[in-house]
């Protein structure tokens, strides 16, 4: 198995199923309706659909600087915000996340093994992902996965 491969795999753990820690981010929003997603049981912390869109939103970045386009925030921005709570937007929101993930995955199946330590727009600026290699930029998108999947886990419980 290639490297790439094993990421691939990682990534698609960290996003649907199997994952070693925990829950998937798939598995994590299993049960979750719109009325719990646009709920703040915490004051200062983010809603569960809040979170949902912030992943979409980073993997569309992270697509397009693995494509060479020199990206620092997603366009719509770092943390969307949620202009409608209704059970129909909740599956938009989510279907969303689950075409982003593909997107996504398509741009990493065409890397190989040699592109890996290649590094996403020269600037050197760790927020904007300039520096940064491929891997640690792949590695990174799955750890955000799992530690929203986390967070989601933990604001279902409160």
């Amino acid at each position: 198995m290639s490297e790439i491969e094993r990421i691939i795999d990682q990534m698609q753990r960290a996003f649907t199923a199997e994952a070693w820690c925990g829950s998937s981010l798939h598995e994590a929003l299993a049960d979750v309706t719109a009325e719990r997603a646009a709920a703040k049981p915490l004051a200062d912390a983010h809603s569960i659909w809040e979170i949902v869109l912030h992943i979409a939103a980073w993997k569309g970045a992270i697509k397009q600087r693995l494509a060479g386009q020199h990206v620092i925030l997603p366009e719509e921005g770092d943390w969307p915000l949620v202009t409608d709570v209704s059970d129909s937007a909740w599956a938009e929101s989510l279907a969303s996340l689950d075409d982003r993930q593909e997107e996504l995955m398509k741009v990493v199946r065409g890397i190989n093994d040699d592109q890996l330590d290649e590094t996403l727009q020269a600037d050197g600026n760790r927020e904007s992902g300039g520096g940064v290699s491929r891997y640690v930029t792949l590695h990174g998108i799955t750890q955000h996965d799992l530690y929203h999947a986390a967070q989601i886990a933990l604001l279902k419980k409160v």
